[in-house]
């Protein structure tokens, strides 16, 4: 695990926080501008020093003010990739490469440069680089410097859309890969979708949710975040196999059959699932005549008020529950007074729409 106990006061800002993360994985850290990101992962790094506390990454102490001990940032072990790649102009890419090694690793140097696909460039200089080659550069040097965990501030931020959807596609691999507990910062909610395992909220400095992903995204917490017709629950599925008819893939979801739209996956894969609170409708019995094909037994583990969801009147959301896994429903009040829906009761939730949302695979899948 990766212990944090800090505090840092500045003129206009505090931070305190005391969280536990996993030391592998992908941990996301989310909040709003100003709510502490960028001072945790630098105190983490030790390009700032905190007023008290202690940071832990295992048994080795990074920071502790009671012990006395504060590593200079060179012996953390720790890669940073900042949100601009910051590549040395005047050497090549395989300079910049090799810059923060310790030790020349001809069989690293390749593995990495295969990961991430820049073995074209190595003779190229960084103006001669889009702003994907850049960033995949500098986490292939980050790499290099066989650091014991990796942070990466926001590295997609200045890219567009086709050349951030790149580079995720190469983070994932990389953390399929290599075991290396990679520290997150990021202001898109769909690129933590993608990419994070754990999630580590923050807000005005303080630690407002942390856990895994899918705990995190379902939380109160992150309401906020979310619009009405936003709200999600995240559930883990098991590829089954393929329609021998349709272009169709069987999921299991806790026992349960789902049917997506056919992916590249082999039987025994995990895949993730978001799915929309508006896309589930509630019916006492099953169905034999809908065109929807997944329908799922479930039971209401909760029902809250419209006031907890947004400000539109009329609605509630179901929280339900499908074995160890989560589903959100809204639903109108008129529906659940007719219903006489109560918690405790086994419904069926008709799921009129799925989205996969991680990595390559990520679309949506209209089912009815």
């Amino acid at each position: 695990m990766i212990a944090l106990d800090v505090s840092l006061q500045r003129e206009d800002f505090s931070l305190s926080l005391i969280a536990s993360i996993p030391s592998t994985g992908i941990t996301a850290v989310f909040g709003r501008s100003g709510a502490g990101k960028t001072s945790l992962i630098n105190a983490i790094s030790g390009l700032v020093t905190p007023d008290s506390g202690s940071i832990r990454i295992g048994s080795k102490v990074l920071f502790d003010s009671s012990a006395g001990v504060n590593l200079r940032p060179e012996q953390r072990r720790i890669g940073y990739v900042f949100q601009d790649a910051r590549l040395f102009p005047h050497m090549s890419v395989a300079k910049n490469l090799n810059y923060g090694s310790k030790v020349s690793n001809s069989d690293k140097f390749n593995e990495v440069v295969s990961l991430l696909d820049i073995g074209g460039l190595l003779s190229r200089y960084p103006n001669d680089l889009s702003g994907g080659e850049k960033q995949r550069v500098a986490i292939g040097r980050a790499l290099l410097s066989d650091p014991e965990i990796l942070i990466m501030d926001e590295p997609t931020a200045s890219l567009d859309k086709p050349r951030r959807q790149e580079l995720i596609s190469y983070l994932l691999r990389l953390a399929q890969t290599l075991h290396v507990p990679v520290i997150y910062v990021s202001h898109s909610l769909d690129e933590i979708l993608q990419l994070a395992d754990h999630m580590l909220l923050l807000e005005k400095g303080e630690v407002i949710a942390n856990g895994s992903l899918h705990d995190v995204w379902g939380s109160l917490p992150m309401r906020p975040w979310l619009a009405a017709k936003e709200q999600s629950a995240l559930v883990t599925a098991m590829v089954v196999g393929s329609h021998p008819v349709y272009a169709m893939t069987q999921l299991d979801l806790e026992g349960q059959p789902l049917w997506v739209t056919k992916v590249d996956e082999n039987a025994g894969a995990s895949v993730r699932l978001r799915i929309f609170a508006n896309d589930i409708s509630i019916a006492k019995t099953r169905s034999n005549d809908t065109s929807i094909r997944n329908v799922i037994p479930s039971v209401i583990q909760s029902i809250e008020s419209a006031t907890s969801l947004s400000s539109e009147s009329g609605y509630c959301q179901l929280v339900l529950r499908v074995g160890n896994e989560t589903l959100l429903a809204n639903i109108t009040q008129w529906a659940l007074d007719e219903l006489g829906l109560l918690e405790g009761q086994e419904v069926y939730a008709q799921l009129k729409g799925v989205s996969i949302a991680r990595g390559d695979l990520a679309h949506d899948h209209r089912n009815n």
